[in-house]
């Protein structure tokens, strides 16, 4: 965390005990179910809203989405798939609150599931994000069971939804306190709801999730030993997700840091180092280069053909918080923390000096990731701004619902991504990791690489 930055390891989940981000949930989302007018997407407005199904996907291997709370706060679901459709999103990923004893989610939970359904019978990709108190996750083999009961009840409510992240950031004293032994805790944890879920649904996608600070690189060997340890001869997780914040907004995504306890997006190169180290020759397969069979089940008309999928690298959340204009302070309360913040879209002028911006930034992460041969999905973390300035500004909408500057930008970088038309070549290899031959030698590199060390 730099100084006078909000803490990023942190956005995705404030619970409502931690405030800002169940919050920040109800801005957008109030607008959206509305039809007020205030949001418009092109010559689509609110009111006019019509249910769209089946979102364009993306570019090969690449699924982008958003991490939003705003379709829990809503029966208007169609307003809001429809309004992340119109820029292109496919996916959304939703939080829910755990706490120690519940096995079933409550009336609140029922509610959120039952919206997070019907935006999957949508044809929006619905990805869960179950939690609780950091001061109380899932240690004991008891609590284990009852959070991978819980999980298991919100599938069985959303019975579309296939993606489901266990906990959030567990290698951050944010979300799991203390962190002392938290790997091989949540090591446990992951085995234990991989194969209480596998057993209710085969097709369910268990995602584990690290922040980009806190040292992942110690924690994920941490996660590994533990796993060896175990002598087990299945995985702990389908999909490995993982938040890649930047240090600070106006950083460039393409940045490495070498020496420091960082994996942002980057470090891909040292992440996927990483992760092989942890995991290579054992039953878990190392991402980007394994796959997980589900095996064939069942006879006649119930019978299922065997699936293969690779496993992949989900980056979870990422965001770049923009300034927010005097005449839109209205729409917003509190004060600013962070004074390293973009403009959604920088003024053009004469200067060769070239300013990151929010869109700028959104298109060579997007780009980037797409480039990255083991990512599979990227998500934008907020798509409606928070209302408390103590939150995150890092939305592609203000508070009130209007588009940002950067909208159409980012619309259009999300385009050429399901189009396939990005020069993965203007990255250098330090971020991208090895390609193959041919594609090297179209065109040389127009990207420099950018290093952060230790002062």
């Amino acid at each position: 965390m730099v100084a006078g930055e909000a803490v990023h390891a942190s956005p995705a989940s404030l619970s409502s005990e931690q405030s800002c981000f169940f919050r920040s949930g109800r801005s957008g989302l109030a607008l959206l179910a509305m039809g007020t007018g205030l949001l418009r997407l092109g010559a689509v407005t609110c009111g006019a809203l019509a249910l769209c199904v089946g979102a364009a996907s993306a570019g090969p291997g690449l699924m982008i989405g958003t991490g939003d709370d705003g379709l829990k706060w809503t029966e208007a679901t169609g307003n809001v798939v429809k309004a992340h459709q119109e820029v292109g999103l496919d996916a959304v990923r939703v939080t829910l609150h755990w706490r120690q004893g519940l096995t079933r989610a409550d009336d609140d939970g029922r509610t959120h599931l039952r919206r997070a359904q019907n935006a999957a019978r949508l044809g929006h990709r619905v990805v869960l994000g179950i939690f609780g108190d950091p001061r109380g996750p899932p240690v004991t083999e008891e609590q284990r069971e009852q959070y991978c009961q819980f999980v298991r009840d919100a599938l069985s409510r959303a019975r579309t939804v296939q993606d489901v992240t266990i906990w959030n950031e567990a290698n951050s004293a944010v979300f799991w306190k203390p962190q002392k032994g938290a790997a091989a805790l949540y090591a446990a944890l992951l085995a234990h709801c991989y194969d209480t879920l596998h057993a209710y649904r085969r097709t369910v996608n268990v995602i584990s999730t690290t922040a980009p600070r806190e040292n992942p690189a110690k924690f994920i060997a941490e996660l590994g030993a533990a796993y060896r340890a175990m002598g087990r001869d299945k995985p702990i997780f389908d999909t490995f997700g993982h938040n890649v914040y930047p240090e600070y907004s106006s950083e460039s995504p393409l940045v490495v840091h070498p020496g420091l306890p960082v994996l942002d997006q980057g470090d891909y190169v040292r992440l996927i180092a990483t992760l092989t180290t942890a995991f290579r020759d054992t039953a878990q397969p190392v991402p980007g280069s394994g796959s997980i069979t589900i095996p064939a089940t069942g006879t006649g008309f119930r019978a299922r053909p065997a699936i293969e999928r690779p496993v992949t690298i989900w980056y979870l959340e990422t965001g770049f918080e923009t300034v927010v204009p005097a005449e839109k302070r209205g729409h917003y309360t509190g004060k600013e923390p962070n004074r390293r913040l973009v403009q959604p879209l920088a003024p053009r002028t004469r200067s060769a000096l070239v300013v990151p911006d929010q869109v700028s930034q959104l298109r060579d992460a997007l780009e980037l990731a797409y480039c990255q041969p083991a990512v599979g999905a990227f998500f934008n973390f907020m798509f409606v701004d928070e209302i408390g300035l103590g939150g995150w500004q890092s939305g592609l909408l203000w508070a009130d619902g209007t588009p940002k500057p950067s909208y159409d930008g980012f619309k259009t970088a999300v385009a050429a991504v399901q189009a396939g038309t990005v020069d993965c070549n203007r990255f250098p290899v330090a971020v991208t990791g090895p390609r193959p031959a041919a594609a090297t030698t179209t065109t040389t590199s127009t990207t420099a690489t950018m290093t952060t060390t230790k002062p």
